[in-house]
């Protein structure tokens, strides 16, 4: 073997043991966040909501995680969504009071907009910090649907169901709506509108009939809100972190847990134009597919 060849095997083998080194070290690191791990005592997490509510799965997640993390103090929520649909958004809900009850303050912090469902998720914390000129509130649903009949006879095409169930076809494309279905879907709406103007009287402590008195539908600034009783303090990020820190017993400027930014472009485009896994704005066929949502 020359020295060429022995030396060109020698630079192999380093560079193996280095990547070998490097692929171990990443790993490890990788273990120590996902199992919670984190040194450096007791921090804050920040989890970010983000866009459209259509799915709640990986906020919910995230949140779980930090309840059972014990390095994990306290939790700040930063909203920035215009709301989106209802199930989720109560998941989310929910998933923020079972880290309350788990003994972990939970903040919320309202960025550029925090409507409808968004403001609905932030009730569950225990403060909500705003921007003077953040846009919350819009408490109300909305279930929109097309009614294609006249286009349909104008372009020939004649839309036939076969169905077993008188309103299984409620809401199609195809026909105008009867006044028994309207009074279906409205029933519907204002039982889920119920909820919300509950969830929002509990988690702010006001009297239902003062929420209903705000719960229109109409959108307030951070400032407006404030004097509502909707917020209970006007501030930024920097301020709902500090806020949480009091809460939970920690310094004024904590160690903060950041949070795990994954880019997907399916969740691009069900976030920022709100496809996906509602099955989209539109109503499917045959019949109502429709999400309530809760928007801004």
């Amino acid at each position: 073997m020359t020295a060429r060849v022995r030396s060109l095997l020698l630079g192999l083998g380093l560079t193996a043991l280095i990547l070998a080194v490097f692929l171990v070290t990443v790993w490890a690191l990788m273990a120590v966040l996902e199992d919670g791990a984190l040194p450096g005592g007791p921090r804050v997490a920040i989890v970010l909501l983000e866009g459209i509510i259509v799915d709640g799965d990986a906020t919910v997640r995230e949140l779980r995680e930090h309840m059972d993390n014990p390095a994990v103090r306290a939790v700040v929520l930063r909203v920035n969504s215009p709301g989106g649909v209802v199930g989720p958004t109560q998941e989310i809900f929910s998933a923020v009071q079972r880290v309350r009850k788990a003994g972990k303050p939970v903040v919320a912090s309202l960025a550029a907009v925090a409507a409808s469902g968004g403001y609905y998720v932030a009730t569950a914390a225990d403060r909500i910090y705003a921007n003077p000129g953040t846009l919350t509130g819009s408490i109300g649903v909305v279930m929109q649907m097309a009614n294609l009949e006249g286009l349909l006879k104008k372009v020939g095409v004649e839309y036939v169901v076969v169905k077993a169930g008188a309103y299984k076809d409620v809401g199609s494309f195809a026909r105008s709506m009867s006044p028994e279905e309207r009074r279906i879907l409205q029933s519907l709406l204002d039982d889920v509108y119920g909820q919300f103007v509950g969830a929002v009287a509990e988690g702010r402590g006001l009297d239902r009939g003062t929420v209903l008195g705000l719960a229109d539908g109409r959108i307030y600034s951070g400032q407006q809100a404030r004097a509502l009783k909707m917020v209970d303090e006007l501030g930024g990020l920097h301020e709902a972190i500090e806020g949480a820190a009091r809460l939970a017993g920690l310094p004024a400027r904590p160690k903060l847990l950041l949070p795990r930014r994954r880019f997907s472009l399916v969740d691009l485009l069900r976030n920022q134009l709100g496809l996906g896994a509602a099955g989209g704005l539109l109503p499917a066929l045959p019949s109502l597919r429709t999400p309530l949502y809760l928007m801004g």
